[in-house]
């Protein structure tokens, strides 16, 4: 078992990885951050998620259940899904430029985006991902890929409302009407 499969959907993870932590680099100076306890809870609950998408034949045959039909049409579904929501995040992450960070974090001259995908909901990166992790569990159909979509998504519900206290303590009002008039996560819903 390896966490990383030689698979499309293995591949497709790595290079969206990569292309993802590399401008992080240059982004604005941190002026608080979240705490370490919230932080580790995050990464813990991240990390075990994407352990249960990407590792094979685990030592509970019932996580290896399949859940969708293997066929070409579900994988394609998958895919698109997968593929869709990993643009989504880029085109989040691209709006957010410097204020980005993988913690949660206020930075020098921080701004309140409200452009591009900020106009549909608050936290698109998280949209995108989790979206992105439910085409990878559609494509490969286990059981323990839905599992880890839980995961991420309880990890980053967490995360979203560290974040929108943090946003709420520099940004007051102008962040409260924000909050009103944009869905956190599912457009025009949730």
């Amino acid at each position: 078992m390896t966490f990383f499969q030689d698979n499309t959907v293995g591949r497709i993870w790595g290079v969206f990885g990569l292309l993802w932590l590399l401008p992080a680099f240059f982004g604005k100076r941190t002026i608080q951050r979240q705490t370490s306890g919230s932080r580790l809870l995050q990464i813990i609950l991240v990390a075990a998620a994407y352990f249960l998408v990407f590792a094979r034949d685990l030592p509970f045959p019932v996580l290896n259940l399949r859940l969708t039909p293997a066929a070409p049409s579900v994988a394609m579904l998958g895919y698109g899904l997968l593929l869709a929501g990993m643009l989504f995040a880029t085109w989040a992450r691209i709006f957010l430029g410097g204020n980005w960070s993988s913690s949660v974090t206020l930075k020098q001259n921080h701004t309140l985006v409200r452009t591009g995908p900020y106009r549909l909901v608050r936290h698109p990166i998280y949209t995108g991902l989790l979206l992105a992790l439910l085409g990878t569990a559609i494509a490969v159909g286990e059981l323990r890929c839905f599992l880890g979509l839980m995961l991420a998504a309880i990890a980053w519900k967490l995360k979203s409302v560290t974040e929108e206290a943090f946003m709420l303590q520099q940004f007051g009002e102008q962040y409260t009407h924000y909050r009103r008039e944009v869905k956190a996560l599912v457009p025009y819903l949730w």
